[in-house]
Order: C-alpha cells, then sequence, then structure tokens
C-alpha cells in the first residue's frame, strides 16, 4: 500500500531535485525525506531515482505521472468534501489579481470574517494566468481573473465589462499633434505607462494602442495598477488602466480620458467545472457582486452629475 506522505515528498523531490530544498518545502528534515524515498522504493520494488547526478529513472518518470494525478484528484476530493459539508472552520482560498483584491474583495472579505469567523481566508496574490493554475489543481477553491478564456477544466462565470481609460495629462494635445503631421521632438515623445509583459490584459492593450492614434510613443512598464496610477498622477506620462482602478482613489489631479475604442474585458470568477461550492463561497460570491453593483451605481451617478455640469 502506497502512503500518501511518500507520494508527495517523492513529488515535491522529483520536482526541486534536491533534498535539501525537499526537506524545507515539505517542513520536513532531510533524513525523513531519504527515508519517505527508501520506503516508496520498498513498497515499489523499484529503483525511482538516481541520485549523482540527481535525475528520475524510468519508473519513477512513470510513478510521477500517476501521483500528480492522484494527488490532485484527492486533493480535489477534500475540497469538495468540505463544501458539501458547509464547514464552518478551515480555509478558503482565493486567487486574484492585485488590482482585483485590492479594489474589489476588501469589504467583501470584511463581511465574511464577520459571518464565518472560524474560517480563515488565504488570499493568493497572482496573475490572472497563475490564478488558473492554482484554482486546476484544487490550491485554490476560487480565483477571480480578467480576460479570462474558457478552458477544460475550469469555467468561467462573467461578473462585470471592464472598460479602460487614460490618465494623465496631455494625449488630447499629442493626438491633435499626429493629425496634423508635426513630428515629435525626442523630448516631446509621449510616453505610455503600462502594465509588464507578465499580465494578461497587457495583451488586450498592445493590440488596441494604435487606435490612440500616436504615431511615435515610448512605453514604461511597471508591475502594478496603483503604480500606473502613481507615475501617470507624477506627470511620467499617461497610464491605460481599468476604469474602475481609479474610483478609490481620492484627490487625483490629472484628466481621466475614456477609451472607448479599446476592446472590453470580461471580469469574473473560476472554478473547476463541476465544483461544489459551499455556502460561505457562494455568500463570499454574492457580497462580491454587489460591491461591483454599488461601484456601476456611484460612477453612472458621478457620470449624470458631472454631464449636468
Amino acid at each position: 500500500m502506497l502512503d500518501l506522505n511518500w507520494l508527495n515528498t517523492f513529488v515535491t523531490l522529483a520536482k526541486l531535485e534536491h533534498f535539501g530544498k525537499t526537506a524545507i518545502a515539505l517542513h520536513m528534515t532531510q533524513p525523513n525525506v531519504s527515508l519517505h524515498i527508501k520506503q516508496l522504493e520498498q513498497t515499489t520494488r523499484v529503483k525511482l531515482i538516481e541520485r549523482n547526478p540527481f535525475r528520475l529513472t524510468q519508473a519513477g518518470e512513470r510513478l510521477l505521472q500517476s501521483a500528480e494525478r492522484s494527488l490532485q484528484e484527492l486533493q480535489i476530493c477534500q475540497a469538495d468534501l468540505n463544501a458539501i459539508n458547509d464547514m464552518c472552520q478551515g480555509t478558503v482560498s482565493i486567487a486574484a489579481s492585485d488590482i482585483i483584491s485590492r479594489l474589489l474583495l476588501i469589504k467583501p472579505f470584511q463581511s465574511f470574517k464577520h459571518e464565518y469567523p472560524g474560517i480563515d481566508l488565504s488570499l493568493f496574490n497572482t496573475t490572472s494566468s497563475q490564478a488558473a493554475e492554482l484554482v486546476k489543481s484544487a490550491k485554490a477553491d476560487l480565483g477571480f481573473v480578467i480576460a479570462q478564456k474558457e478552458s477544460q477544466p475550469l469555467h468561467f462565470t462573467e461578473l462585470w465589462q471592464v472598460h479602460w481609460c487614460a490618465f494623465g495629462e496631455g494625449l488630447a494635445e499629442w493626438q491633435q499633434r499626429a493629425a496634423t503631421g508635426k513630428e515629435f521632438d525626442n523630448d516631446d515623445i509621449p510616453t505610455l505607462i503600462l502594465l509588464g509583459h507578465d499580465t494578461r490584459t497587457r495583451d488586450l492593450i498592445d493590440l488596441a494602442l494604435p487606435s490612440l492614434k500616436l504615431p511615435k510613443y515610448r512605453i514604461m512598464e511597471v508591475g502594478s495598477v496603483d503604480a500606473q496610477i502613481d507615475w501617470a498622477e507624477a506627470g511620467f506620462g499617461i497610464a491605460i488602466v481599468p476604469a474602475f482602478s481609479l474610483h478609490p482613489k481620492l484627490n487625483l489631479k490629472n484628466t481621466i480620458t475614456p477609451l472607448p475604442d479599446f476592446p472590453t474585458t470580461s471580469l469574473g470568477y473560476i472554478v473547476r467545472q463541476n465544483q461544489v461550492l459551499s455556502r460561505a463561497i457562494k455568500q463570499l460570491l454574492q457580497w462580491v457582486t454587489e460591491e461591483i453593483a454599488h461601484y456601476s451605481n456611484h460612477r453612472a451617478q458621478t457620470v449624470n452629475t458631472n454631464n449636468k455640469k
């Protein structure tokens, strides 16, 4: 009978290819890692690894494939059992990008902690792509993402259509100058402040940039939407950001220009297909939906007020 702890140690060792690093990752001693592998080899009656240099044997490669699938299926099963049991203790793990977690999840999380004091919330602050991988492997119970494409074994539910805007001074002047054919001096070339290429939304933005009709521009890459806004507010260029990201910011002085020619982007949540959702997770999703509705209503009132002026 194969022990699950042995299999987990073996899979971790196969990935890290180092006994010491495996011990640290699993909060074990290095002798215990070696013991688990020895017990696994004795039980299976085959050699699974070569130590100098480290490599998996053919049998080890075969076991790794089966062990990874088995451990993932067991983790998924445990998550579904917890959901069916409507656990009042334990941990709910959420994967979300920085912009979503900071702007949309804080109030829902506060409500969750008040309603479910026995359940801990664990937040993986990731890109949308990484969130999808965490949900697939059942390391996260729920993922909030932007621009998720439907893919097995995930199911995506749209919560909101995200619109884009330019934040910063000088965009209209640059566009007018470009339309009249005036060349930019090197010092005058506009700077667009964008997220780094490791974000899925950057793919959408790059395709839409020609709609700004700027023949020449520089790109300044930063790591978060908050950084985009801060650099633009400091006068370093124009930030291309989701419109809702400016909502909680107070006393912003620079111009906000809607970008209707940019494609809208879906914001929503992902779960595994056929995943059982606990009552607590369903309630959290309801609070997130209410937070989005609150923002949408506030934004509509602001637009109407500005139009009357």
